[in-house]
């Protein structure tokens, strides 16, 4: 990727930053291994991860997966999936390209176990998701994904614990402002993707809500940091470019500490489709 473009994940730049960031910061594990522990594997017969990017999730459904299981790790950026399939290597697994939208092509119908989505669910056509999901799975099935607190409207109490200081983003924001003279971003209309609108639309798709819950994930500034350097991240909108938003970045971390706690909220949810297990 040139030093200036911002584009999406299908980027070689983005690719390798992602996959570095998981393997220095805990965030990706963590949620991974925290969905795979909700769906129940150690049973299963055929798994699929969904939007499975460089193959976290993958890795912790197969720490938890029989030894004669199927994975399907399935992603629509071939950047992400050429490094997943350097770095993760079991038999089990098998890497598809296409969107989530598409997943009940390329599952058998009904024959799916779990399906899992880690932190991406919001970025997809949630409506043809949910539909293609309860296709691709069995009677009993479960489907276990995440919502970042912000789109689902949700805070857990330990992020209105924590001593009052400025966060990383308030600061960028700040920052731009001033160096730039640039509004800060518009405030939005609401959640995208609040627990009432997903159970309505699991519903409408055929699968029931089994839990909900709110966690709460501790990071501390550097590794907020190490996730806004990821080019994905980028703000097109401002109109500047990735090196300009990097050294704003770099002007408002220095206005923290390193090990400073944040709190990310997350809204965790196990559904399911209906029938009894075959």
């Amino acid at each position: 990727m040139a030093q200036d473009a911002l584009t999406g994940w299908d980027d070689e730049a983005t690719a390798e930053a992602y996959a570095a960031f998981t393997r220095s910061f805990p965030m990706y594990t963590a949620t991974s291994r925290d969905l795979a522990s909700r769906a129940r594997l150690t049973t299963s017969r055929t798994i699929v991860d969904l939007c499975g990017g460089t193959g976290a999730t993958a890795q912790a459904i197969l720490t938890l997966a029989p030894h004669d299981a199927q994975v399907i790790t399935l992603d629509n950026a071939p950047a992400m999936q050429r490094i997943g399939r350097r770095t993760v290597n079991d038999p089990r697994l098998t890497w598809t390209t296409a969107r989530a939208e598409e997943l009940a092509e390329h599952t058998p119908a009904g024959g799916v176990d779990a399906v899992l989505c880690n932190s991406a669910i919001w970025k997809t056509d949630v409506s043809a998701v949910f539909a293609a999901v309860r296709r691709a799975l069995r009677p009993g099935g479960r489907f276990v994904f995440n919502v970042g607190g912000g789109f689902a409207g949700v805070e857990h109490p330990d992020a209105r614990s924590l001593p009052a200081r400025p966060s990383l983003g308030s600061l960028i924001e700040q920052i731009t402002a001033r160096d730039y003279r640039l509004p800060s971003p518009a405030a939005g209309a609401g959640p995208q993707l609040p627990l009432p609108a997903i159970t309505r639309q699991l519903a409408g798709a055929g699968l029931t809500l089994v839990e909900a819950e709110v966690t709460a994930q501790h990071t501390t500034m550097a590794e907020r940091r190490a996730w806004l350097s990821i080019p994905v991240f980028a703000r097109p909108d401002t109109g500047l470019s990735y090196r300009q938003q990097m050294e704003i970045l770099e002007k408002a971390y220095a206005q923290t500490r390193p090990d400073d706690v944040t709190v990310t909220s997350w809204l965790v949810v196990v559904a399911q489709r209906g029938g009894a297990p075959e």
